[in-house]
């Protein structure tokens, strides 16, 4: 795993305090929560969630963790699921419970969420588990809490690929006096590295998926070459070259598909 940081003026007063205030201000930059969903079916992770939908019963219920502006929440409950949306900023829950009060959102930590135990059928979460500097493991021993037996886990996180990897060996981590004034932001993971994570929690792993090709590219012709980011010219040969690149090279981001084992069959009296 490979650890990117942010400048920061202030440090937050707590690592919580500072996701929720940074993910607050990114939504409002972005114009906030609207008062329709953006269609979210020609996203990557659609393509991927979609089969696990389709086996699912009438009315299952679904955790959106990091719920974000909700679109994915409000989506989902327009297909006929039960979908809760979680999320750590208080403003943006605010916001989605005026504009959608018929649709459960709900303020807090999905690592400490508050919900019965196996009561969700299916859990995602879209760049969400790689914020916490601790590690993952606190968020997969509440999903797997959450989950009931044989409920899956869709994740996406980061991708740790070949050009990260060439730029971190060339690139060491920053000391301890070295990161002043920086704040932890994220984890990136090889898919080995985000496989393991999910084994060790309990879950049995289905499949790991590199998705956003585009967006890799695009920040690699920025950062590798200078090319301005919203340049016309720099988006356009990310379109060109996203479908002849490898994916191992330039995906931005990794989803991994993984299940909660049924339960363990009771034993016959004795």
């Amino acid at each position: 795993m490979r650890k990117d940081y942010l400048p920061v003026e202030e440090a937050a007063a707590s690592e919580t305090a500072f996701i929720e205030d940074y993910w607050t201000a990114v939504w409002q930059r972005e114009g906030g929560v609207k008062q329709s969903a953006s269609d979210v079916s020609k996203k990557a992770e659609f393509r991927i969630l979609e089969p696990y939908l389709a086996q699912l019963p009438p009315g299952a219920r679904l955790l959106d963790g990091g719920c974000g502006l909700g679109d994915w929440t409000l989506t989902l409950a327009e297909r006929g699921f039960r979908v809760t949306g979680l999320d750590l900023s208080q403003q943006t829950i605010a916001k989605l419970r005026e504009y959608f009060p018929q649709h459960d959102f709900q303020a807090g930590d999905i690592r400490q969420t508050g919900f019965e135990a196996s009561s969700f059928d299916l859990y995602f979460s879209w760049g969400v588990f790689e914020h916490f500097e601790d590690g993952m493991q606190g968020c997969l021993a509440e999903a797997m809490r959450l989950l009931k037996p044989g409920g899956r886990l869709l994740i996406s996180v980061p991708f740790d690929n070949l050009r990260h990897a060439l730029r971190n060996a060339l690139t060491p981590l920053p000391t301890v006096p070295q990161r002043q004034g920086l704040r932890f932001y994220q984890y990136r993971f090889t898919r080995e590295e985000l496989a393991r994570q999910l084994t060790l929690a309990g879950f049995a792993v289905e499949a790991v998926h590199p998705i956003h090709q585009r967006q890799g590219v695009l920040r690699a012709l920025h950062h590798t070459l200078g090319l301005p980011y919203a340049w016309i010219v720099t988006r356009g040969l990310s379109l060109l070259l996203a479908p002849l690149l490898p994916q191992t090279v330039f995906a931005h981001m990794i989803l991994a598909v993984a299940r909660k084992p049924e339960a363990a069959p009771s034993s016959p009296p004795a």
